[in-house]
């Protein structure tokens, strides 16, 4: 008998970066507590560009006073991967979820997390797909339209997975995407013939797709995101 599993989902709308990111840290404690179920906060960023444990500097472009003239952040995080760029126009999945508890490896877990996207976009008619060797992500041809940076702490995730709906590609101008030179950055809006819908819908889709991918049979919807903030002091 297939075992209901339910997951709790926070729609956040527009979140400064380090606000989610410490959000996700007291999340993360609350999960290996079992305080809390596993959780998914579903949102966007201003302008930011983030960069994973690797400390990858390299791979920035200008000097970090010239992002702040464009109005974008740059911050230090523990996940994996490369830098990145997170904007308006972007779907932005953080699960807080127990790998231990749905069985599954970390290497199995961002798989389930290409598939998510890869899901999202033939929805509109877009095939897309994981990447090679070499290549984060999941990408439309040579063209990468969704990046992947995790973090797992005892069997607990935070970061996650960022999908370009239609987003201001000239961002990504600023930084080797992934330490990947050779490839371009693609959005949905590119990509698809279809005319999109709001985007609240898209991120919806999303969050539907991410749910049958790791077999969450109930969605909990949440849209107050002041009372996760105050259920959870972030000082």
């Amino acid at each position: 008998m297939r075992i209901s599993r339910s997951l709790e989902v926070w729609k956040m709308g527009s979140v400064n970066y380090l606000e989610a990111l410490k959000l996700q840290d007291k999340l993360v404690s609350d999960r290996k507590t079992r305080k809390i179920s596993d959780t998914l906060l579903s949102l966007q960023h201003p302008p930011t560009y983030t960069l994973g444990k690797r400390r990858t500097d390299h791979n920035l472009l200008v000097p970090e006073p010239d992002l702040r003239k464009i109005g974008a952040e740059l911050h230090y995080t523990q996940r994996g991967g490369d830098i990145t760029f997170h904007g308006p126009h972007q779907a932005i999945l953080y699960p807080i979820i127990s790998l231990r508890d749905i069985g599954l490896g970390a290497r199995n877990y961002v798989e389930k997390l290409e598939l998510t996207m890869i899901e999202l976009a033939s929805l509109y008619g877009v095939k897309a797909r994981a990447g090679q060797k070499g290549e984060t992500g999941v990408w439309v041809g040579e063209r990468k339209i969704g990046a992947i940076g995790v973090r797992i702490s005892s069997g607990i995730t935070s970061h996650g997975l960022a999908f370009n709906i239609d987003p201001d590609l000239s961002y990504f101008k600023h930084i080797v995407p992934c330490g990947i030179a050779d490839k371009e950055v693609t959005s949905l809006g590119k990509e698809t013939e279809a005319t999109l819908p709001a985007e609240e819908v898209i991120h919806e889709q999303l969050i539907s797709c991410f749910s049958r991918v790791f077999g969450f049979s109930d969605i909990i919807w949440q849209d107050d995101a002041s009372i996760l903030f105050d259920n959870h002091s972030i000082e």
